[in-house]
C-alpha cells in the first residue's frame, strides 16, 4: 500500500479549487456534459459553451428531444464535434432504455456512446461516489512525479493506475479526481513546478529535485502533415453556395462553402477545373481572396479562398444550396469556415 495523505490533498483542494460551473451541481447529466466538452479542451473554453448549453438544454431529456442541427449549432467553435454527436446519441439511449435516469454502474454507462474509461470514471466518482479513479494527463504528470516514474511503460502505467486506485478510497472520491486535476493544471503542470505549494510535496519522490519537468518523459511528437485545399466563394444575385459534409466523416453534418483537397502545386486554371467539375461548368474565377490555416488533431490545413460567379442557379455538387448573407447564422460551420467568412467580410470591407 502506498503511503498517501488523502486529506492533505482534499485540504488543499477546499481551499484552492477552481471555481468552475459545473462543480457547482451533483446532477450526472451536467457533470456528464461538463467532461465531454472537456475532452481536448481548456476549461476556460469550456465555461461559456457549458453555461449557454445548460441555458438551452437542462435536462437529458432536452437533449434527446433535441434534432442534431441546433445541438451542433450549440457546439460551434468548440472542435471535436463527433463528441456531441455521441453525446446525443447517449442521451436518446438513456432517456429510451433508463427512462432518463444516468447509469449507477460502470458497464452500462461505458457502453453508451463516446463513454471512455476516464469519462466513465469521473461521472461515477464525482456524481455517485463511486471510487474510481478518473486518470486523464494531469493525474498521470501528477502520479508520475509523485512516484519517481520517468518512463511510462505498461509496468508504470500499472503502477499509476494502482496508485490512484488507492488515493480514491475515501468518502470523497469525485474531489479526489478533481483535485489532482486541480493541482496537474495549476501547480505541477508539464512548464512549472511549484512544488512549495502542493500538498503532495511531503511524498513526492522528485519534490524539490530541480527536475520535476522532466517526469514523466515527453513521447515525440510525429511530423503533422499538412492538407492543401481550395474553397469557392460562389455568388449569383447576391447569394452564395454552401453544401453540407456527409454525416459519418469528420465534421460530419457541418456545412461548409464547396472545398476541395489538392496535391502539391496547382494553378488558377486547375482550380477553375476542379470547381467546373464538382460544382457546374458556368463557374467563373474572379480573383483569389486569400488563404487560412487552421489545426486539427492529426493535421493541419490551408485554404486558398477564390471569389467565383456562376451563370445559372442549378448546382450539381450534392447536399449544396444557395443562401443569402443573413443565413449563414443559422448553419453550422466549422472553426476554419469561420475564418474563411471572415476573409470575405475583410474583403468587402477593404
Amino acid at each position: 500500500m502506498y503511503n498517501t495523505n488523502n486529506n492533505m490533498i482534499l485540504q488543499w483542494y477546499d481551499g484552492n479549487k477552481r471555481d468552475l460551473p459545473w462543480r457547482l451541481t451533483s446532477d450526472p447529466y451536467k457533470i456528464w456534459i461538463s467532461e465531454v466538452m472537456l475532452q481536448q479542451t481548456q476549461v476556460s473554453k469550456v465555461i461559456p459553451y457549458y453555461n449557454n448549453w445548460i441555458k438551452h438544454f437542462p435536462t437529458i431529456f432536452s437533449v434527446a428531444n433535441s434534432r442534431i442541427e441546433p445541438l451542433l449549432k450549440m457546439w460551434e467553435g468548440l472542435g471535436y464535434y463527433n463528441r456531441c454527436r455521441n453525446f446525443h446519441k447517449a442521451a436518446k439511449i438513456v432517456v429510451n432504455k433508463y427512462n432518463g435516469i444516468i447509469p449507477n454502474n460502470y458497464n452500462r454507462i461505458i457502453s453508451l456512446p463516446g463513454v471512455g474509461n476516464y469519462v466513465a470514471n469521473a461521472i461515477l466518482s464525482i456524481a455517485f461516489n463511486h471510487q474510481l479513479p478518473a486518470l486523464d494527463t494531469n493525474l498521470i504528470r501528477v502520479i508520475s512525479r509523485i512516484l519517481g516514474i520517468k518512463t511510462l511503460t505498461k509496468r508504470n502505467n500499472n503502477r499509476i493506475l494502482k496508485y490512484a486506485q488507492n488515493l480514491v478510497q475515501c468518502d470523497r472520491p469525485g474531489d479526489i479526481n478533481q483535485a489532482l486535476m486541480d493541482i496537474g493544471s495549476q501547480i505541477c503542470t508539464t512548464k512549472k513546478a511549484l512544488c512549495s505549494g502542493c500538498p503532495n510535496q511531503s511524498y513526492c519522490k522528485v519534490n524539490e529535485s530541480g527536475k520535476q519537468l522532466q517526469y514523466p518523459e515527453s513521447i515525440s511528437k510525429r511530423t503533422i502533415p499538412i492538407k492543401k485545399m481550395v474553397s469557392a466563394f460562389i455568388t449569383l444575385n447576391g447569394n452564395f453556395i454552401i453544401n453540407q459534409r456527409l454525416e459519418s466523416g469528420m465534421l460530419g453534418g457541418l456545412w461548409e462553402f464547396p472545398t476541395f483537397e489538392y496535391y502539391n502545386s496547382i494553378a488558377d486554371s486547375e482550380v477553375k477545373m476542379i470547381f467546373n467539375k464538382h460544382i457546374g461548368n458556368d463557374i467563373n474565377i474572379e480573383f483569389k481572396i486569400g488563404s487560412v490555416k487552421h489545426s486539427y488533431s492529426h493535421f493541419k490545413t490551408e485554404v486558398d479562398l477564390y471569389l467565383c460567379s456562376k451563370k445559372y442557379k442549378n448546382i450539381i455538387l450534392k447536399n449544396a444550396k444557395w443562401i443569402n448573407p443573413n443565413e449563414f447564422e443559422q448553419h453550422t460551420f466549422s472553426k476554419v469556415h469561420h475564418k474563411l467568412f471572415h476573409l470575405i467580410k475583410k474583403n468587402k470591407n477593404g
